[in-house]
């Protein structure tokens, strides 16, 4: 599938369940500034189902929430594609990162060659909520400017100029 945008900013979770939601928050500042060549899309899918959301991209900048219990809360976390070259899935019914590079590779795919993630550790994404709790909220700015260090400084996307209406 051909993009009209070589680079993908794809943001998971799911806006009810609090932190898992930072990825939203974080995309939707990049969007307020529109990206030349950058599409910004939002999904609370996973699996398999983000292969149609990759395929045709050259890059792509992934914002996530993730609970490792090793780092503090609003820790902003950084993967590229080159840490997810094993395969780790706990069952064939579950299909991550890993999973879907190898499956990409394998039937051919235009898949992106550059993926970065950017996650903020969260305590517990799990609870229905539909804010951000003080840690999150805090940490945001920063998730929010890594992604426009990704997109500016190492892949030379410029936000578009916007017009604004003269009084």
């Amino acid at each position: 599938m051909k993009r009209s945008a070589p680079t993908v900013v794809l943001a998971l979770g799911n806006d009810i369940l609090g932190d898992d939601a930072v990825g939203f928050h974080a995309a939707r500042s990049l969007r307020s500034e529109p990206w030349e060549g950058v599409d910004v899309v939002e999904t609370g899918e996973a699996g398999l189902a983000l292969l149609d959301h990759l395929e045709g991209y050259d890059r792509a900048l992934i914002l996530d929430a993730i609970a490792t219990g090793k780092c503090r809360p609003g820790t902003v976390l950084s993967w590229q594609r080159k840490d997810f070259k094993d395969i780790v899935s706990p069952s064939p019914h579950f299909s991550g990162l890993p999973e879907l590079i190898n499956l990409a590779e394998r039937v051919g795919m235009h898949f992106p060659k550059d993926i970065r993630v950017l996650a903020m550790e969260v305590d517990d994404p799990t609870v229905f909520r539909e804010s951000l709790t003080p840690e999150a909220q805090k940490a945001l700015p920063e998730l929010v400017e890594r992604a426009r260090k990704v997109l500016d400084e190492e892949w030379g996307h410029a936000p578009r100029a916007q017009c604004t209406s003269r009084p």
